[in-house]
């Protein structure tokens, strides 16, 4: 990629990566961290965690967070870029692949593939998670935090996502001060 134009390396990093976002931007979050924090080293690790903490909380789809990269990169002009970058070419694929993957409906290639994707997206949004997790879990009571609301959600009765942001913002504020 063109280092020298960051306006058309944003564009070819957030490119590659919405082709890549099989299963939705989360599966490409450890490539998207490689290129944005070690390659290009547009941001830090610790940035890295927050841009992503705010896409979370945001309204919208999680993966706006390439807005906010793109932005602090090359300001307003880069924020669009990279929105563009990452949205449209999966949008456009999709569009197109769409008409054909309904041709094949009922075909047992079409379910086989199916039936083995579902696993792979699993996988790739599991070391998505485990990306994020190793910048954000940096001792005990970052690791109790995790765990509780794991197991919140897991074991727990359906409680809205963002009280449960909430409360751990609060546990941290006073653990983590």
């Amino acid at each position: 990629m063109n280092d020298h134009n960051p306006d058309l390396t944003l564009l070819g990093v957030f490119s590659l990566l919405s082709i890549l976002a099989v299963g939705g931007g989360t599966a490409v979050l450890p490539e998207m961290k490689a290129l944005t924090v070690n390659v290009h080293q547009w941001i830090t690790d610790g940035q890295f965690r927050d841009i992503y903490s705010l896409g979370q909380v945001a309204p919208g789809p999680n993966m706006l967070m390439v807005i906010v990269i793109g932005y602090h990169v090359a300001g307003t002009p880069g924020a669009l870029i990279a929105f563009c970058g990452f949205f449209f070419p999966a949008s456009a694929l999709a569009l197109g692949s769409s008409r054909l993957w309904n041709h094949f409906e009922g075909s047992p290639w079409r379910l086989a593939l199916q039936k083995a994707l579902a696993p792979i997206v699993v996988g790739l949004m599991a070391a998505g998670m485990i990306a994020i997790a190793r910048t954000a879990i940096t001792g005990l009571e970052t690791t109790l935090i995790a765990a509780a609301v794991f197991a919140i959600i897991y074991f727990g009765p359906k409680i809205n996502p963002a009280l449960l942001i909430l409360m751990g913002g609060v546990v941290g504020y006073f653990t983590l001060s």
